[in-house]
């Protein structure tokens, strides 16, 4: 069990890190040279949302340290928009720009390729099943975190 664990672990890195180099080859074949995969991917996620930047980190849409330069990039390009919150100055609130909502369509449109390619094969339910047991390993991560008895059995 031990072995599977981490074997599962270790696969799930890899396979983000291969999704990335996916985001990266069809954003090149798009032209798109000014932001990057994660970047497009932090774009993706925010879609049609506008958000401070802690609920795009609490959200999952960005997982790694530096979402600020992420962000900064993003805006410099102009892909999206930040406007201080008028109920707290202290609070900036994100959202795509046209540009950033027509890339945002471009990659669904990709998605949304990829995913239908996979209509036809066995991979669908199992992509399925993995889900269902990828959102398990993550409630007892985070029952982890929190110290808290293991929800795995739910």
């Amino acid at each position: 069990m031990k072995r599977a664990y981490l074997d599962t672990v270790a696969l799930v890195e890899r396979l983000h890190r291969h999704f990335l180099e996916v985001v990266k080859n069809e954003i090149d074949r798009m032209s798109v040279r000014d932001i990057n995969n994660v970047q497009a991917l932090i774009l993706y996620n925010i879609g049609s949302e506008e958000m401070t930047v802690g609920e795009l980190t609490q959200r999952g849409y960005y997982l790694g340290s530096n979402v600020s330069y992420n962000l900064k990039k993003l805006i410099e390009c102009g892909y999206i928009a930040q406007e201080r919150s008028q109920h707290d100055r202290r609070s900036v609130r994100i959202k795509l720009t046209e540009r950033g909502l027509a890339l945002h369509a471009r990659l669904d449109a990709i998605f949304e390729r990829h995913a239908k390619e996979l209509e036809g094969s066995s991979a669908l339910a199992d992509l399925t099943d993995a889900s269902e047991t990828l959102r398990h390993l993550e409630r007892f991560w985070d029952d982890q975190r929190l110290g808290l008895t293991s929800s795995v059995a739910a």
